[in-house]
């Protein structure tokens, strides 16, 4: 075992929080942003990248790592929670919207997952967080996820968030299963991942699915989200109300600005 080993509970149904149980001297990362709260003796750290040593030594190894995550649209930076304390201390970790948390033993998964970019939420340190790159330019210009996809690489304990319901399928060798492309969160190494084109024009123009479904040949595991988060965002803005130029109310006070200020009061 190369990864730190640690125990977890998940807590909640749609608004999920994760809590990872700490032996002395373990470790877990996470993005920076997700941590909800922790024990004392809990020792916090801002580190570059992953925290893992496959990227090499040294300042170099570490900017590389950093550089991986900046392609994927993630933060440089990561943070580490680790138990300085005598006894176990435990740490919890949020979820950013409505959704659920998968808990994924990457030993148990071939040593493998690939993701969407946003979708890693923390993991026992010595888990890699790098970059897929998708071998067909196809998957890359219209795949939704866009050329690069995350991959975690390990043998420890990943948590993965994604948003609505989670439906995990499991493919027989030859057996294929198209989704939406933004409903995509992750597969295993073995997934055979293409773009395919919807059939029929006016399909195409007028179905509201979009152009391109993502086609999967198994055998592997593929885990599927019911509510992206993109589309989640689409449906708030489309419902805020449009602010009228030229009316008594100033700026702020409707449309996307109100909004907001009504979510801060």
């Amino acid at each position: 075992m190369k990864n730190h080993e640690i125990d977890f509970k998940l807590y909640g149904d749609d608004m999920q929080f994760v809590e990872v149980e700490l032996d002395p001297h373990e470790t877990v990362v996470a993005e920076a942003g997700s941590l909800m709260m922790m024990e004392d003796s809990i020792q916090m750290e801002t580190i570059f990248g992953d925290g893992s040593n496959n990227s090499g030594s040294g300042i170099m190894g570490k900017l590389m790592g950093a550089g991986k995550r900046l392609i994927t649209g993630e933060s440089l930076f990561m943070t580490t929670f680790t138990n300085s304390g005598m006894g176990k201390r435990k740490v919890y970790f949020a979820a950013p919207y409505p959704g659920k948390i998968i808990p994924m033993d990457l030993s148990q998964m071939g040593g493998k997952i690939i993701c969407q970019k946003d979708s890693f939420l923390a993991a026992a340190k010595g888990v890699t967080v790098g970059v897929e790159f998708q071998r067909k330019l196809s998957t890359g210009f219209f795949g939704g996820e866009g050329f690069i996809m995350q991959k975690l690489e390990g043998d420890g304990m990943a948590f993965v968030h994604a948003g609505g319901t989670i439906y995990e399928r499991r493919l027989q060798p030859g057996e294929t299963l198209r989704i939406d492309t933004g409903c995509l969160v992750a597969m295993t190494k073995d997934v055979n991942y293409d773009i395919q084109m919807v059939s029929g024009v006016k399909t195409a123009l007028f179905g509201g699915e979009g152009l391109f479904f993502a086609n999967l040949s198994g055998p592997g595991t593929v885990w599927v989200q019911s509510l992206p988060f993109s589309r989640l965002a689409s449906r708030v803005f489309a419902a805020a109300p449009v602010t009228q130029g030229g009316g008594g109310r100033g700026s702020d006070e409707g449309g996307i600005g109100g909004l907001f200020n009504l979510l801060n009061k």
